[in-house]
């Protein structure tokens, strides 16, 4: 993943509120005053008066060309908080900028022009035009904006190749699989070039190998267009797989912003334990991670297996496994049944190359 540390952020959220209910924004100011400004007693003073605190107090920063993942369980508010960012629904309270413009104090006029210019969003159900081609589909966007028909022809085919689908822009919706589907939608979306990407589980009503298969051509597209990315998932692998940074949300709250490697090594309760519990560490954590950079390094290492700050653990073990010989195996009798090296040993619980 890109370490974005020293980017300008694209996005940044102070403070922010989404609460539902009965005049929401008052009885959020008066729990917050009882609370002394704690926002766990704050949440929990709204839950007693029947309200909702969807997002509690989020406060974060997306970089400039991160792909940053918000993940959580069912109803823990990360869709509601996406939505919040992108001023699909009006914050309660907080501060929300991007690219420094105070979106929660924009006119109706700056959002649609924001929309139509600067973000892209694409989300769980395709909203596809079934009366429409694959290439009129994408160009909609770029009708909004009033661009003629040759321009928008031009750039539909274009977005429409990045995503794989080209040979198929005349296609109607109702004639392509899922995938092929999403693919579109991702397309329409990048139509009009954004600047700031926003996906709300866009893959997650995908077969499990189409779904791998899109997060693939995903992380290509974002190699190539490195977009400001906030993505939504439920999916601790995908969020590994993907994100440069990741936000576990529970219960409307932020509980831990961090590295995949961050996230799966130092968790910081058992409720993010919980997600990577089954996931093999080996695959996210590096060697940097692990070695030590303070204490003199010993002389007397003779053996050197190439090993690299940014490798996997899985893949550095591979590289020590070459140093040692062939070693036997034996039968439940005794008898020795054949001989392994331990390379393929280590080569064998690498699911994938680093």
């Amino acid at each position: 993943m890109n370490d974005r540390s020293s980017a300008p952020a694209a996005i940044s959220c102070k403070g922010v509120w989404q609460v539902f209910g009965h005049n929401p924004e008052q009885k959020l100011k008066a729990a917050l005053e009882r609370s002394g400004g704690d926002a766990g007693s704050a949440a929990a003073n709204l839950r007693k008066d029947g309200l909702i605190p969807a997002v509690q107090d989020a406060t974060f920063e997306v970089k400039e060309g991160e792909l940053f993942v918000i993940m959580g369980l069912s109803g823990s508010g990360k869709s509601t908080l996406i939505r919040s960012i992108s001023h699909l629904i009006q914050g309660t309270a907080g501060e929300i900028e991007i690219d420094g413009e105070n979106i929660l104090a924009a006119s109706k006029k700056r959002l649609i022009e924001l929309r139509r210019h600067k973000l892209g969003m694409v989300f769980q159900h395709f909203g596809l035009f079934p009366h429409m081609t694959v290439a009129e589909n994408v160009a909609f966007p770029l009708k909004m904006q009033g661009k003629n028909k040759k321009q928008r022809r031009q750039r539909a085919l274009e977005v429409i190749k990045l995503v794989g689908l080209d040979g198929r822009e005349g296609a109607f919706p109702r004639e392509l699989s899922g995938g092929q589907r999403q693919r579109v939608g991702i397309a329409r979306s990048l139509a009009v070039n954004p600047d700031i990407w926003f996906l709300d589980e866009p893959f997650s009503a995908l077969d499990p190998l189409i779904r791998r298969q899109l997060q693939d051509e995903f992380l290509n597209i974002q190699a190539t267009l490195k977009k400001s990315i906030v993505f939504i998932t439920h999916d601790i692998t995908e969020a590994l797989k993907l994100a440069d940074r990741i936000a576990i949300m529970k219960d409307g709250e932020i509980v831990q912003i961090g590295t995949p490697a961050e996230i799966v090594l130092h968790p910081v309760n058992d409720y993010v334990a919980e997600f990577s519990k089954d996931v093999a560490k080996g695959k996210h954590a590096r060697v940097s991670m692990v070695m030590d950079g303070e204490n003199p390094v010993p002389g007397n290492m003779p053996d050197d297996p190439g090993l690299r700050t940014n490798m996997t653990i899985d893949t550095a073990l591979a590289k020590c496994m070459e140093l040692y010989e062939p070693v036997p195996v034996w039968d439940g009798e005794g008898k020795q049944a054949g001989f392994v090296h331990p390379s393929e040993l280590a080569a064998a619980l690498q699911v994938e190359a680093d």
